[in-house]
């Protein structure tokens, strides 16, 4: 039985920026291939819950190889994308430019697709925050459907 979604996202204004590429490029060290959120669409005053997107490409890095002729984002990105909307929500919510390491997922489940082309929702909602580490539970969803969702541990390093 699928989950529900950690928050009502009916109301929000999907063509809202919340927080800026630039913004998440600052508040993230992640460049290049290896930056998988684009910007922030919504987020609470409190920073304990937010709306990022990843608009997935066909000239990704993954493409050609996974999986040749039927391309599906691997789901390490998915974990990615929502790591780094997570890390962007509790500096957001710190005020401090420490390094933050990824050390956990637990209870992921997939429970569908994402292909080149789709917009992919990243959404988050804190579940802890300590001066030093926080969890967060974490969905992706596509046209509506929840295609992933994970809880995230990150802590400064």
């Amino acid at each position: 039985m699928p989950s529900e979604l950690l928050f009502d996202i009916s109301t929000l204004d999907f063509s809202n920026v919340a927080v800026s590429a630039e913004e998440v490029g600052r508040l993230n060290p992640q460049a290049g291939d290896m930056r998988h959120l684009d910007h922030l669409i919504w987020k609470n005053d409190e920073n304990t819950m937010a709306l990022g997107v990843k608009y997935v490409r066909d000239d990704e890095f993954w493409v050609p190889g996974h999986i040749p002729g039927r391309p599906l984002l691997p789901g390490v990105i998915m974990i990615e994308a929502a790591a780094q909307l997570s890390s962007v929500l509790y500096k957001l919510k710190s005020k401090e430019d420490r390094f933050l390491g990824f050390t956990r997922c637990d209870d992921t489940t997939f429970r569908g697709q994402v292909v080149p082309g789709d917009t992919f929702y990243l959404m988050v909602k804190e579940i802890s925050f300590k001066k030093r580490r926080f969890i967060s539970a974490t969905q992706g969803v596509v046209d509506g459907k929840l295609v992933f969702e994970s809880r995230i541990t990150g802590m400064v390093i």
